[in-house]
């Protein structure tokens, strides 16, 4: 049950309301894309993303484990979402001394952090059935 003034169920308290705060009724483009949450929006709300982090947010993959465990995803796009999440500091790359070297990945503390917020909106999604009633 959401607390008056939150959009937020019980659980993810001190997230404050969309409702309470008197949004404008312009909002200019510069200022939309300045906005964090609007990079957010976009890293996260790509095809891949979300997959790929929920898997390393289980344990830590070498790349090819990883490619294995996501149908559907070509070797190309999943080197192009692992660069981008290493560049925004969510995945850490670390090349292990093996012959031949081999490649794992790995949440950072950054991108564990991050995985709360998501469960709240995956909580989300599920409890509201997806739909868009």
């Amino acid at each position: 049950m959401a607390k008056e003034g939150t959009l937020m169920s019980d659980t993810h308290t001190n997230v404050p309301s969309m409702v309470a705060t008197r949004l404008p009724d312009r909002i200019p483009a510069g200022e939309y894309e300045a906005c964090p949450v609007t990079e957010v929006a976009r890293r996260i709300g790509d095809k891949w993303t979300m997959v790929v982090l929920a898997l390393l947010g289980g344990r830590a993959y070498h790349f090819n484990e990883l490619h294995r465990a996501i149908e559907g995803i070509s070797q190309r796009m999943l080197t192009r979402t692992l660069r981008a999440l290493e560049s925004d500091g969510l995945v850490e790359r670390t090349v292990l001394p093996t012959a031949p070297p081999s490649v794992e990945y790995r949440l950072s503390p950054r991108g564990e952090s991050l995985l709360v917020p998501l469960s709240a909106l995956a909580d989300w999604a599920v409890s509201s059935g997806g739909s868009r009633d």
